[in-house]
């Protein structure tokens, strides 16, 4: 069992920047555990946002983050660096976890809100 707990999100003005962190604890090692961030805009459905896997920590990301977001991880933490941010970066930020590659993710965080005003 792993549990998930976001922050750093907060406010920010267009072009600006954040750092999200995602501090995980519990039974499972989240070395043998995808990880990843999605986020939820007001009104939407949750969408996928940067993803990491245990093994080599090979990163993927939706294309309407691709060159801004960087995805990262270290033995109990995985961030989000969010450079160059817009106003339709604006939501709430999820961290979770994944037990097998490829499949449904398991474990996820409370969230933390993100809103970028233009």
């Amino acid at each position: 069992q792993v549990q998930l707990v976001e922050s750093g999100g907060g406010l920010v003005q267009a072009g600006g920047s954040l750092r999200l962190s995602c501090a995980a604890s519990g039974r499972t090692d989240i070395s043998f555990l995808d990880m990843g961030w999605f986020r939820q805009a007001p009104g939407k459905e949750r969408d996928f946002a940067a993803s990491i896997t245990r093994s080599g920590g090979r990163p993927f990301y939706a294309d309407s983050v691709k060159g801004r977001f960087t995805i990262s991880r270290d033995t109990t933490t995985v961030y989000l660096q969010m450079d160059n941010l817009k106003p339709e970066d604006t939501a709430v930020y999820y961290c979770a976890a994944r037990i097998r590659a490829s499949g449904q993710y398991n474990y996820w965080g409370q969230g933390t809100p993100v809103t970028v005003s233009s």
